[in-house]
């Protein structure tokens, strides 16, 4: 898109429906879902500014000394994947030249076309057609773990809470003979959503209930005696497989950084708290629902990310000391590095203060210097903010001086 020749938003909003309007008209029936990414619409100048934010970073951590190692799930049709290659290749050759680009995509199809895209243009590039949630090779380097619109689609758990007693039930869905679905509730026995609630009552993150309610039993009892009261809480939608994410990156790649993006608020949801859209296409219109309970395969459902929940969640998870199963890499050792050994002295040698904003430091793991200094910690950056800092505007501004990278997306936050 020539961002410059557009008069103004308007104008620019128009464009984009006409990308729409060019798939045709929908058959009869459900349509498919189309979506243009930011990755699509801004292209190539957003993935440009992703790449300038993790080269940033690795020129300033790991280069010369470390090869430039990227992670991507969720990569699409490749790309966003294309464009950071092709800005790197460009502005850094000395960098790409150290640059290993690893995808990991579930879907066959998308795994192929990402493979035909990508590795005649750039030999870089790997593509791991698996589950991310399978995935059991450890990466003992420093890397960058991007995922951009992608947590968004990942599976939640509903539970909802006993008002009389403040205990928790999960839901559980039925399908009878006829297709038809059903619900149900009963006390928690899936081992993921009592590990969510237990990390969630560690972090300090209350429940969605109302105040007055966990403060006193006796207004418990007298509330659920009123006539037509419901004695179970809204439902709420909880990520317990973006937690399987999270373990996974701990576990998996010890090192790595996160580059994660996506809705954190969304219009049109169905009932409850952190509830997703549920939303289908028909004669070229989207049709949003009230209920989940749709048949699978003609509907796209798609929740909100709490970012800042996210990130007490995130940096908990990474904090914690590996267990000696974990333990499956010995401590490489750096150029500027005097030692390899564990941290002997301890982290505090130099000082008893540490940083609120730093993570501790990993076990064995120094910086260049050869002193423990730990990883600084995510902070969560709204779409405008985190593109004032890593995109070229110039590129994306319309005659009149709007900027619809900027002013689009507004509903939309990066952790990094």
């Amino acid at each position: 898109m020539e961002f410059e020749k557009l008069r103004d938003e308007n104008e620019f909003q128009e464009a984009v429906a006409q990308r729409y309007a060019s798939y045709g008209l929908d058959a009869e029936g459900p349509g498919r879902q189309i979506w243009h990414t930011p990755t699509e619409l801004f292209k190539p100048w957003y993935g440009h500014a992703i790449a300038r934010c993790l080269v940033s970073e690795y020129l300033l951590k790991y280069f010369p000394y470390e090869d430039f190692v990227i992670y991507e799930i969720g990569a699409g049709n490749g790309t966003l994947a294309q464009d950071i290659l092709d800005y790197i290749q460009q502005e850094y050759p000395e960098v790409y030249d150290r640059t290993r680009y690893n995808i990991i995509e579930i879907s066959g199809n998308l795994a192929q076309l990402q493979r035909e895209k990508l590795c005649g243009s750039h030999p870089c590039v790997t593509v791991h057609n698996k589950s991310v949630f399978h995935w059991q090779t450890l990466e003992p380097s420093p890397c960058y773990f991007v995922a951009m619109e992608v947590v968004d689609n990942f599976a939640h758990d509903m539970i909802r809470y006993d008002l009389r007693t403040l205990e928790p039930y999960q839901s559980l869905v039925t399908i009878d003979a006829h297709g038809d679905f059903s619900s149900y509730y009963t006390r928690v026995t899936d081992p993921l959503i009592s590990s969510y609630l237990q990390l969630r009552r560690r972090l300090g993150h209350a429940p969605p209930i109302p105040r007055i309610l966990k403060l006193s039993s006796t207004f418990r009892t007298f509330y659920s005696n009123l006539p037509f009261a419901p004695n179970l809480s809204a439902p709420e939608f909880i990520p317990t497989r973006l937690l399987d994410l999270l373990r996974t990156l701990r576990k998996y790649f010890p090192r790595h950084r996160l580059l994660l993006s996506d809705f954190s608020s969304l219009p049109d949801t169905i009932p409850g708290v952190n509830a997703p859209v549920v939303q289908t296409r028909v004669q070229n219109t989207m049709v949003p629902c009230n209920t989940f309970l749709v048949k699978q395969g003609y509907f796209d459902i798609f929740f909100p990310t709490d970012f800042e929940k996210l990130r007490d969640m995130y940096e908990h998870i990474i904090s914690q000391p590996s267990s000696p199963a974990d333990r499956t890499f010995s401590p490489r050792v750096l150029p500027l590095a005097t030692h390899t050994s564990p941290l002997t002295l301890g982290s505090d040698f130099f000082s008893s203060f540490h940083p609120k904003n730093r993570r501790p430091p990993s076990e064995g793991v120094v910086s260049s210097s050869g002193l423990p200094v730990g990883e600084r910690k995510s902070s969560v950056f709204t779409h405008a903010e985190f593109m004032e800092v890593y995109a070229d505007l110039a590129r994306t501004r319309l005659k009149n001086g709007e900027n619809p990278l900027l002013e689009f997306y507004k509903n939309v936050k990066f952790l990094f």
